[in-house]
């Protein structure tokens, strides 16, 4: 019988082998916190050198927003990947995904709600 903390530690494994092997580069730390039907991803250290130095060049407003653009385009094509690893770790089908990053504290938010909440099984 999978306990909650042994799901979220999966899902955490299983979201930084996708940053490793899609996005090319994993996090520093990921943390899963799993809330009725809601999954929540922290990521901390997500952005690259390069990344860091468009963030903060002079014209910050469009580096971090392009960085936003970028990052949100490439988790929507390995969207299906993700849902499916979610979907597989906690039995429930994936209803939406959500996410946003930080260009100033390089931290990430992938937030998936679920038809319904896991069950432990």
């Amino acid at each position: 019988m999978k306990s909650l903390g042994m799901i979220e530690a999966e899902i955490s494994e299983a979201i930084i082998r996708f940053e490793k092997e899609y996005m090319g580069r994993g996090p520093l730390e990921t943390k899963t916190y799993i809330v009725d039907d809601m999954v929540l991803v922290r990521l901390k250290g997500v952005l690259t050198k390069a990344e860091h130095q468009l963030a903060g060049a002079a014209d910050v407003t469009n580096g971090r927003e392009l960085i936003k653009q970028v990052r949100c385009t490439l988790l929507e094509k390995g969207r299906p990947l993700l849902e499916a690893v979610i979907e597989a770790i906690t039995g429930e089908k994936v209803k939406s995904l959500h996410t946003d990053i930080s260009t100033v504290t390089g931290e990430r938010i992938i937030l998936f709600t679920l038809n319904s909440a896991p069950g432990l099984s």
